[in-house]
């Protein structure tokens, strides 16, 4: 953003960045989500709610979608580390693994 005028802002974007900013934040959700459900499987694995059936395919279903992850994040120029957005005082949005 630059001043334009008093408390006036104008906003200057073009396609490219926006398209990045946006494959940034989707990426973002999709990995917290991911991240999320890969704990919650891991709990049930723990209380020992899975079959060993189960797990086979939670497992296969999660190293997958990490794999998807990787690409994606490759295919938009974005690293793991670009995913993990600062939320100033409350730290960051990912956990640190």
């Amino acid at each position: 953003m630059t001043e334009r005028k008093a408390g006036e802002w104008r906003l200057e974007t073009d396609a490219e960045s926006v398209q990045r900013d946006l494959s940034r934040l989707v990426l973002t959700l999709i990995e917290l989500i991911r991240q999320l459900v890969e704990r919650q499987c891991v709990r049930r694995m723990d209380t020992g709610e899975l079959s060993g059936e189960q797990l086979e395919a939670v497992g296969l279903t999660l190293m997958r979608l990490e794999e998807a992850m990787a690409e994606l994040c490759e295919r938009f120029g974005l690293t793991p580390a670009d995913l993990n957005l600062d939320l100033g005082p409350l730290g960051t949005l990912l956990p640190a693994d």
